[in-house]
């Protein structure tokens, strides 16, 4: 009986109060009432109620007492939820930290808790002290350690300062520090204080002004993949295409200047690479992650250096092409193999006749086969002279189509290290592109085999544009590519026809992995002897480095592909979006519509957001729209996202904070009724202007 009556009958005497015309009585273990029916029909449901939170052996406090008295009033006058009971409200449990338990004290905070649950997009609404940043931030903690997502992140506008952090004195952190300290304490609440700043240097738990979500950029001039080719990212607009991690375009949602960021350049162990911001998202898995099948992780650039190495091996891997790149298909004047058979073999200088040099009769065959209309003649030892048939009124001085071909593709005149794979190959189908590669592969390149190790292919030329351009055929293959050089200075010399022959140029070395369903050669003993050795093994990618590389303007943009990836410069994945993240946005209401818009559309995969705010305390400059006034007039009715609107009735602060709030809002009610009367005028109907000007209110 104690504890339904409280300390010195301090529970009874907040009922008496609450019921004035019933009369209660106390008997030992016996509480009975006389009074009105429905009043005392009333006590009865609010003892009931009590008696069901104390057998889960949660105490009953006096606020507690009168918010169950203000549901079962709101239930009894139609106003409430009928399969809502107080002690349902009362007894769901968020979070359990230290003995201390956090969970909804209203009706309407039970809903928003449960909405919480239900929709990937919340919105919190309603005055200070309601407990919409506190709960959100209960339930980010308990999906953290359910393990539904593998971050938090905490935001808010630092509006007082006009998010112009630059006047203030101290680092940035302390810049930072007054606007976020309210979340900082409710973090403490939460979890164990120890354990917070671990979290923090992992980036588990990311607190952050909004200013500085939106940071995940890369310089305005680092390339992006376009159907077309190549693209600077400042040059792309919203509704343009890009290629993601599938190889398929995908169009771009947003693109968003950041302003100059500080820059680092991450290269991955083959040499490739780009630029990017500390904040800017890789997704990335270690050795154990794969060991343990583990889903991969997204890390920002700043959260991996000084960390990129485990025992001598490089830890971060970085996700591949899943399929080949699809360029648009372009008409090509010749065979795309037979253009790889001569970048490799073949004399292209224009001063005699194209001709081909080859020890391997079946490429013979094949390049007879494959240019239709030519005659392969051997002109002794290796030398093969391509010649037309010749036709019926044929002039002696008609061009050899396939010097007409060389010519049109710029390639006439070409020697050994001033070969190149024009663009109109370079940038068509996978079958063009992969057929030209088998042309070079099975030129000048060949299997290398080692043991207790998968085979590679490696790839000789003397050309650094066809270098360059080899590594781009196998990355938009999915494939790894990394050239190494070899110096002509100093090599021992060859031999040819009995005398030596010594190098007058560099050679280019490049070792290639291709995915498993890609086959590298056509040719037969060298298809035979890649397969022999199991094939080329799995092309993978790891960060090598990450190195500050100065100051540059920058550009972040978002993409609709479902793993939110797009391809960079030299074939890397990266990508802007928040997967796998629990993100509230705290006092929404500083944020213009347009800072609104880009907070919504970093929404990742399996990933939720909470935003809250209190539309009666803007503090934006003036004329400028609130973002969460706005919003709720763009996606009200939208599936998947919720609206919930706190009252003064869910403040769970001092009772007077709910006072001054009603206070203040009749106060505002009662100035737009008279600004409403006084823009009318006399004998005038709001809305009527008689073709005078607006007055000006007092």
């Amino acid at each position: 009986m104690v504890t339904v009556l409280g300390s010195g009958d301090s529970l009874l005497r907040v009922i008496e109060e609450a019921f004035p015309g019933t009369d209660i009585h106390v008997r030992g273990n016996e509480i009975s009432a006389t009074g009105d029916a429905d009043e005392v029909a009333l006590v009865q449901r609010l003892f009931d109620e009590m008696m069901l939170v104390l057998r889960t052996g949660q105490p009953m406090t006096e606020d507690a007492v009168e918010r169950s008295i203000s549901m079962l009033r709101a239930q009894e006058n139609g106003t409430g939820a009928d399969d809502e009971t107080p002690a349902e409200v009362l007894t769901q449990n968020i979070l359990s930290n230290r003995g201390r338990t956090i969970r909804p004290k209203t009706l309407n905070q039970k809903r928003y808790v449960d909405a919480i649950d239900k929709h990937t997009v919340v919105f919190g609404i309603g005055p200070a002290g309601t407990g919409k940043t506190y709960l959100a931030m209960a339930k980010a903690v308990q999906a953290l350690q359910a393990k539904q997502v593998t971050r938090i992140i905490l935001t808010r506008p630092a509006v007082e300062a006009g998010e112009r952090l630059g006047f203030l004195p101290g680092t940035l952190y302390e810049k930072i520090d007054p606007y976020l300290r309210p979340l900082y304490d409710a973090l403490h609440d939460m979890l164990d204080p120890d354990s917070i700043p671990r979290l923090m240097a992992a980036g588990t738990i990311e607190v952050a002004p909004l200013a500085y979500m939106r940071g995940r950029a890369q310089p305005t001039f680092t390339k992006v993949l376009t159907p077309e080719g190549f693209r600077p990212i400042g040059d792309l607009d919203v509704g343009d295409l890009v290629i993601g991690s599938n190889g398929e375009p995908t169009p771009v949602l947003g693109v968003y200047p950041q302003g100059e960021k500080d820059i680092y350049r991450v290269t991955a162990q083959d040499g490739s690479w780009t630029l990017a911001c500390g904040e800017h998202l890789w997704t990335v898995r270690t050795a154990s992650d794969k060991r343990r099948d583990k889903p991969w992780r997204v890390l920002e650039t700043r959260e991996m250096i000084g960390n990129l190495r485990a025992a001598h091996a490089r830890r971060y891997e970085l996700p591949m092409l899943t399929a080949p790149v699809c360029f648009p298909e372009r008409e090509v004047p010749m065979d795309p193999y037979a253009l790889g058979l001569l970048l490799g073999d073949g004399c292209l200088t224009g001063s005699t006749t194209p001709s081909f040099a080859t020890a391997d009769p079946e490429l013979v065959t094949t390049l007879g086969e494959t240019l239709a209309g030519f005659t392969v003649r051997h002109k002794g030892g290796v030398n093969y002279v391509l010649n037309r048939v010749r036709r019926a009124g044929d002039s002696m001085r008609t061009e050899n189509p396939v010097t007409g071909a060389l010519r049109s593709l710029d390639l006439l005149g070409s020697r050994s290290h001033t070969k190149f794979v024009p663009d109109e190959y370079l940038h068509n189908s996978a079958e063009v592109r992969l057929a030209l590669l088998q042309g070079l592969l099975d030129s000048d390149g060949g299997p290398v085999t080692q043991a207790e190790r998968t085979c590679r292919i490696q790839y000789t030329t003397t050309s650094i544009l066809l270098r360059d351009d080899v590594v781009s055929l196998v990355r938009s293959l999915g494939g790894t590519a990394s050239a190494r050089r070899r110096a002509a200075e100093g090599r021992k010399p060859g031999r040819a026809r009995g005398r030596d022959v010594s190098y007058r140029r560099d050679a280019h070395i490049i070792d290639i992995r291709l995915p498993e369903d890609i086959e590298p050669f056509r040719l037969a003993r060298k298809r035979d002897a890649y397969h022999a050795a199991g094939g080329g093994g799995r092309p993978m990618r790891f960060i090598d480095s990450i190195e500050p590389a100065g100051r540059e303007e920058c550009v972040c943009i978002q993409v609709a592909a479902e793993d939110s990836l797009y391809v960079t410069s030299d074939y890397l994945l990266t990508h802007n979006t928040l997967n796998d993240a629990f993100i509230i946005l705290d006092e929404a209401q500083n944020t213009s519509p347009e800072q609104m818009k880009m907070f919504l559309t970093r929404l990742g995969f399996e990933s939720k957001i909470v935003i809250t705010g209190d539309v009666t305390q803007i503090d934006l400059p003036g004329g400028t729209k609130s973002g969460l006034r706005q919003v709720q007039d763009i996606l009200g009715g939208v599936d998947d996202v919720h609206f919930s609107h706190l009252t003064s009735t869910d403040v769970v602060r001092h009772k007077l904070v709910g006072r001054i709030v009603d206070a203040y809002e009749r106060y505002d009610n009662s100035k737009a009724g008279e600004a409403a009367g006084q823009s009318s005028g006399p004998g005038q109907s709001p809305g009527q202007n008689h073709g005078r000007g607006n007055g000006k209110r007092k």
